[in-house]
């Protein structure tokens, strides 16, 4: 394995080396590639143009994003900013020198690449959506067929810009970001064929949320009893970053596993509370724009890591909300305030 991570090296250099002047693509392609735009952007517009689209969103984010964390558990992937400090690979020689970013000091093992591999996923939903309208409008046949030229080659180019950041920032390994479009592309062609989850009550998204908690919890828990620390690659994160400041907690696998349940308990909280819902070009447009605005404010509130359990719950309870703006609270603020309206008139 030292041989296929010294390869990956060799490749991290090349991307510094050759395309240093493509940083900022690099690093904005990582940025949107984090299932946070997800959450914060993609699933507002979706959920209001076609709501299937935006619940399917929603469940192979975080399906898969659960699936990632256990993989990586499961197969403790190393990381290029940490490996070259550790290994014996080099022997006497200088191990090579790979810069570091704000977003390289990932804290949780590398394989497969999250980030690809919820790259693959939601683009992968929304590319078939888009496919799926264009086919309910009757598209021209031969329309239709170069459509789905452009949008598959711009799904490629997506997938490919983002495996090329990931190994660029030295946080992925080139087989671990593959690994990751290949598992991403699966999870969502997988649930795509899964209907149950457009009619699913609020007991099975309760009742899936403390499934998939339990689980991880006890599976970390299991493999601490029996002498495995899943959280060790949080050491080698603070021991091997180039600055304390570019470890962030918000990357560490139970964050992650936190942020995911509360956005798919809020999802479920949203679709089954009382709430009234528009069917105007207008409405929808309201709730889109809004609904992003407010996201907005919400994403700009953080707080300290230094209490781990209070972050947890923090990251939960705002993912819970996250969910809950679009789905019922900006909706039901739009027909109350259209109800008053009417009613305004009427006197």
């Amino acid at each position: 394995m030292d041989l296929v991570h010294s390869w990956g090296v060799e490749l991290v250099l090349h991307l510094q080396t050759t395309y240093s002047s493509y940083e900022g693509l690099f690093s904005l392609a990582s940025t949107v590639a984090d299932l946070h735009t997800t959450y914060f952007y993609f699933f507002p517009i979706w959920f209001h143009l076609r709501r299937e689209t935006g619940l399917r969103l929603i469940w192979v984010a975080v399906i898969g994003d659960w699936i990632n964390l256990v993989l990586k558990w499961i197969l403790f992937g190393e990381r290029p900013y940490w490996w070259v400090h550790e290994t014996n690979f080099y022997g006497a020689r200088a191990a090579p020198l790979l810069q570091q970013f704000p977003i390289t000091c990932e804290t949780g093992p590398g394989s497969p690449s999250g980030h690809a591999m919820g790259a693959a996923g939601v683009w992968y939903v929304m590319v078939t959506a888009i496919l799926a309208m264009a086919k309910d409008r009757q598209c021209p046949p031969s329309l239709y067929k170069v459509l789905n030229v452009v949008l598959w080659v711009l799904m490629g180019l997506v997938a490919l810009v983002v495996c090329m950041s990931r190994v660029y920032m030295a946080a992925h390994f080139p087989h671990q970001v593959i690994a990751g479009i290949i598992t991403g592309t699966l999870v969502a062609e997988v649930l795509s064929k899964v209907k149950w989850i457009y009619n699913a009550n609020l007991r099975i998204y309760t009742l899936t949320t403390i499934l998939l908690t339990t689980f991880a919890v006890g599976f970390y828990v299991l493999l601490k009893a029996l002498g495995v620390d899943l959280l060790w690659t949080l050491q080698k994160a603070q021991r091997w970053c180039a600055r304390a400041e570019w470890v962030h907690m918000d990357s560490t696998p139970f964050a992650s596993l936190l942020r995911n349940m509360g956005s798919l308990l809020g999802l479920g909280l949203g679709l089954h509370s009382p709430s009234l819902h528009g069917t105007s070009n207008a409405f929808k447009a309201g709730s889109i724009v809004i609904s992003l605005a407010l996201l907005r404010l919400l994403d700009s509130w953080t707080f300290p890591s230094e209490n781990l359990v209070a972050f947890y719950c923090l990251s939960f309870g705002k993912s819970t909300v996250a969910l809950l703006i679009p789905t019922m609270l900006v909706p039901r603020a739009l027909c109350w305030m259209n109800l008053r309206g009417r009613g305004s008139k009427s006197l």
